[in-house]
């Protein structure tokens, strides 16, 4: 019991005084960054599922179902 109770004391001993913390100014700079990154990425894949198209199991409305930019293109060469 003895070395779980130095685990958690040495533990806090390093959080305390060992630990370097951000400061405010660095903390924000490195949220709006993830943020961001995050809106950046999730553009990318908006943009991949857009050009590539969704496979639904069903057909939405009128008979119609989004296949992607790239769906369009391929129906248009077999036509030729």
């Amino acid at each position: 019991m003895a070395s779980l109770k130095t685990t958690f004391k040495e533990s806090y001993d390093e959080l305390v005084h060992k630990v370097t913390w951000p400061s405010w100014k660095q903390l924000q700079s490195s949220s709006i960054l993830v943020l961001i990154a995050s809106v950046i990425i999730s553009l990318i894949i908006f943009l991949m599922d857009y050009v590539f198209g969704v496979q639904v199991a069903s057909e939405a409305v009128d008979g119609f179902s989004w296949k992607g930019i790239l769906g369009f293109i391929y129906e248009f060469l077999e036509q030729l």
